[in-house]
């Protein structure tokens, strides 16, 4: 019997030899594929830093022979070329351009790229005017080597992004994941993964929880709670993704336990689907974690975007449309007594009042009771001149002022009157949200019909659901869309009364 269980004892501790080899070895082709895929990010990051500085030496190298026609770079146009590589190191090197971008559209990181080299440029200017470094080179160079070069650098992560895209929807460099819990969360989180083989992230299946309302039937079940760790182990399972409700604290506590020695990536994607949120996202402040239900879609690059659009295209326009501006000036004085502008306080970004310009189109009268009529068919308040300018959007020039000023946008919610504003922001919902962004002088709505008069709570509800559309889906394209719309079809107004 004693030989009998030492033979025992050896087989067993044998076996458990072998099983532990086993893992052992399994954990070391886990942690190779990790330094593989490690060092394969840290080579692409850097092909694609060395290829915005190839990039933009090339472009104004190119540029300059194209505008003067000499192969050879003058002492001047090289010493701004170089220059401009030190700024790009300075700019661009500690920003998320290149960084992973699995999951991420490539519209946000072609914004965010024209944000930086927008910056990067503005400071070589900036830096060639006040060294009185740049008097002699061409205005014409300067833009085309800006221009070319962002086309550039654009066209280069497109293609990377669109082969990298094409490979993980074939099955290379993709990430395994397992979803806990079954509500609609977590089917719409399937079936996202699912749909966008680009992501490059393969779903095995999901672990139920007490708390699941439904089952998710394109992928199979993989156990319950308890089984979730050895399967993550055994499997080894790149991304936990846990879709409970927040009020199950203690469920998603005992999960970061058992996966506690874990090296898995976990997300947590809190029960927030069916809330009315508004530019929702996750940042640090003051290094604590904190999910924003309701912000400002224009915060950070997309602010100085914004601000930079604005100012140039309103300087540009009031240059252009100055005489036109002096003329219809001069018809208002003679068209009737008053003043030529109109000034009329209105809700800014914030809620804030503001004082927003009109060319005056109407003869001057005192509201009864300070209540503010909106301008109707055939009203008689308003003068013949100021009929056809409030018809074909005139009377509202004066606003690149205001957007110079910096209280307007060109392209955002057309503002109210206060009064109004304290009547709709009780009977239409998420009214007052239009005043997270500036006001502008046309909006999403406006090219959409919703101009002049709102005389249905049904009309200004409509209004509000568009301009709310272009806070969630704000871009530079999305306003140039809104811009030459405006320009093509907007001007006319047959709802201006």
């Amino acid at each position: 019997m004693h030989s009998e269980s030492r033979s025992a004892l050896q087989g067993a501790a044998a076996g458990a030899e072998a099983a532990s080899s086993a893992v052992g070895a399994a954990r070391g082709v886990f942690e190779e594929q990790v330094r593989v895929r490690s060092k394969l990010y840290a080579l692409l990051s850097w092909m694609l830093r060395a290829s915005d500085l190839v990039l933009l030496v090339g472009a104004g190298w190119l540029v300059h022979w194209l505008r003067f026609g000499a192969a050879g770079l003058g002492a001047d146009y090289a010493q701004a070329i170089g220059r401009g590589v030190l700024f790009a190191l300075i700019v661009l090197s500690g920003t998320s351009l290149y960084r992973s971008w699995r999951g991420r559209r490539v519209a946000s990181e072609l914004l965010t790229l024209a944000t930086l080299w927008l910056l990067m440029f503005g400071l070589m200017v900036l830096y060639a005017v006040v060294m009185k470094d740049g008097d002699h080179l061409s205005r014409v160079w300067w833009f085309g080597w800006f221009s070319l070069s962002l086309t550039a650098a654009m066209a280069m992560r497109i293609v990377v992004r669109g082969t990298a895209d094409v490979l993980r929807s074939r099955g290379f460099d993709v990430r395994s994941a397992v979803v806990v819990g079954a509500n609609h969360d977590a089917h719409r989180i399937v079936q996202t993964l699912q749909s966008q083989n680009w992501a490059g992230i393969r779903v095995h299946g999901w672990f139920s929880a007490s708390v699941d309302s439904h089952a998710i039937e394109s992928v199979p079940r993989l156990g319950d709670l308890s089984d979730l760790a050895a399967y993550v182990q055994r499997e080894r399972i790149d991304q936990v993704w846990i879709a409970l409700p927040m009020s199950a604290q203690h469920k998603i506590a005992r999960i970061l336990q058992e996966l506690y020695h874990s090296t898995t990536n976990i997300k947590f994607v809190p029960d927030l689907f069916g809330m009315e949120l508004l530019n929702h996202s996750v940042e640090q402040m003051a290094g604590l974690p904190v999910i924003n239900l309701r912000d400002s879609p224009l915060e950070g690059n997309a602010r100085i975007v914004k601000a930079i659009e604005d100012r140039v295209l309103a300087a540009c326009i009031l240059l252009l449309i100055s005489p036109l501006l002096v003329l219809i000036g001069i018809a208002v004085k003679l068209s009737s007594p008053g003043p030529i502008i109109f000034r009329q306080l209105r809700h800014g970004i914030g809620g804030q009042p503001i004082e927003v310009w009109k060319f005056r189109s109407m003869y001057v009268h005192e509201e009864r009771d300070g209540h503010v009529a909106q301008a109707t068919r055939g009203d008689r308040r308003v003068t013949p001149l100021g009929a056809f300018l409030r018809r074909t959007s005139l009377d509202e020039l004066p606003q690149f002022i205001n957007v110079l000023q910096g209280t307007m946008s060109i392209v955002g919610p057309r503002p109210h009157a206060l009064a109004h504003n304290e009547q709709y922001k009780e009977l239409v919902g998420r009214y007052m949200q239009r005043h997270r962004v500036k006001p502008g002088i046309t909006g999403w709505a406006q090219v959409n019909g919703l101009r002049g008069e709102t005389d249905t709570l049904e009309k200004m509800a409509k209004r509000v659901e568009y301009d709310l559309y272009y806070l969630q889906n704000w871009s530079l394209a999305f306003d140039i869309k809104i811009i030459f719309y405006t320009v093509f079809t907007g001007f006319i107004n047959h709802n201006a009364y």
